[in-house]
């Protein structure tokens, strides 16, 4: 008997009981559709993070972050300055290996117009190398020049958002508003917006943003002409979000306005929120944090209240996550395939009781036990294999519907090496459960099986 023959065969018998065979087979589906679709939303999820790593700036930033005086150091706590602007100068001229030297004087507040509030992801006193430091493209207008920060002037540079919550987004105005010379209130302080940064946004949302406006365009040719355009906006609190909806003042504005008397009992506050700089060469970076560390031990007294955190450091964590995801998955998705096994055993077994007498006679008209094996194993491995086909079939409905009812920036992403794994892996399961059957088939005794009753 030939494979093709008993593909057939075993083809036919899934046909003769389908709703047997529907049931056996589904828990091969259920276990396969999981499968493909956590794996597509663990790979969507990778992208996303790693999406969004590279908008904030790139694999050589490095953050310069404040920490806890060691232990061994507790007697010199009274000695930690924080970060500084006398560490940003220390590193300009001692630090070769760093390229971009950014730092930052976060303001917390609110930005306002007209009666109109928003709370911005950000509101930073910052240097023009933050442009370079977190991948900013001013679009329309200008950024901060040496005057600006020399006489503290009230100039702000802003993202996209600010504009949409302040100003009206380009749907609900029917044009793109551009605010260069407008004034807007932080904190109640006025500012003049001198500039604004081009829109952020992930792959995912240019294509939900693609869809949202085909989807415009049939209702307005439905309409018979009357645009009913509402738009699409994310609101996806995410890195694309946070740099969209960002405002920029120079630094020396920061200090002045908001920080100069900010501190506790009045007494002003030098620190900077955040000192962010660029490694020359990622292979070098241990040389270059190295050599940044030796810096800031002697602007800090000897006091090492301080810490890097890099890129590679936000790779490694996601690495993990991801793995840990894929792993849960995968164990979850496994178990739902060896019940499909089971389930295959089971309604073999009992396909073999049923068909008794069949194989008696294959035997006694010259079939082998060879050939009675192979046959009740193809037939097991059909079961998986169909199984295993409408799983995959079904994952990409369940990946639509997950993407449907949560939308998101991290939209799933079927790959072919994990649904060419669970079909293998639904494959070698239907072996595996065919295997007691069919040895039990095998074994039949051809006189005794014709016997049965």
């Amino acid at each position: 008997m030939t494979v093709y023959i008993a593909i057939l065969i075993g083809l036919k018998e899934v046909w003769t009981h389908k709703f047997r065979s529907t049931l056996t087979m589904l828990g091969i589906v259920l276990g396969v559709a999981s499968l493909v679709a956590m794996a597509a939303i663990v790979k969507g999820m990778e992208n996303g993070m790693k999406e969004a790593m590279i908008a904030m700036g790139g694999l050589n930033k490095v953050l310069i972050r404040e920490q806890e005086v060691p232990a061994y150091q507790e007697h010199m706590r009274d000695l930690a300055p924080g970060r500084t602007m006398r560490d940003v100068l220390a590193l300009q001229r001692n630090a070769s290996a760093l390229t971009v030297i950014s730092p930052e004087m976060g303001v917390r507040g609110i930005v306002s117009r007209r009666g109109k509030d928003h709370y911005p992801s950000e509101i930073v006193g910052a240097w023009p190398a933050v442009l370079d430091m977190n991948l900013y493209e001013v679009e329309h207008g200008r950024f901060f020049t040496d005057l600006d920060e020399e006489y503290a002037h009230s100039v702000c540079v802003i993202g996209t958002g600010i504009r949409d919550e302040l100003f009206g987004t380009p749907e609900q105005t029917g044009q793109e508003i551009l605010p260069i010379g407008e004034r807007i209130l932080i904190n109640n302080q006025p500012f003049t917006i001198v500039g604004m940064f081009r829109h952020y946004e992930s792959e995912q949302s240019k294509r939900q943003r693609a869809a949202a406006k085909v989807e415009s365009k049939k209702e307005e040719a439905a309409a018979g002409g009357v645009s009913r355009q509402r738009g699409w906006r994310s609101k996806h609190w995410d890195a694309f979000w946070r740099k969209n909806n960002v405002v920029y003042i120079p630094l020396n504005t920061a200090w002045v306005k908001f920080r100069s008397a900010s501190g506790r009992g009045g007494i002003p506050d030098p620190k900077l929120s955040d000192i962010d700089v660029k490694v020359r060469d990622i292979s070098v970076l241990d040389q270059a944090l190295q050599q940044a560390r030796n810096v800031l031990m002697m602007t800090h007294n000897g006091v090492e209240d301080f810490t890097f955190e890099t890129q590679e450091n936000r790779l490694e964590d996601i690495n993990l996550r991801i793995r840990n995801a894929r792993i849960s998955g995968g164990i979850i998705a496994g178990l739902s395939l060896l019940v499909g096994g089971i389930g295959i055993m089971n309604i073999m077994l009992a396909s073999i009781t049923e068909r008794i007498r069949e194989i008696g006679t294959c035997k006694a008209i010259g079939a082998s036990p060879l050939a009675i094996f192979l046959q009740v194993l193809v037939e097991g491995c059909v079961l998986a294999g169909l199984g295993a086909a409408i799983g995959v079939v079904s994952s990409f409905g369940l990946v639509w519907l997950l993407d449907y009812l949560s939308p998101g920036n991290n939209a799933p992403v079927i790959t072919a090496m994990p649904v060419l794994a669970a079909v293998a892996f639904s494959m070698v399961v239907g072996l595996v459960a065919s295997l007691i059957p069919a040895v039990k088939a095998a074994k039949l005794h051809p006189i005794q099986a014709l016997r049965y009753e």
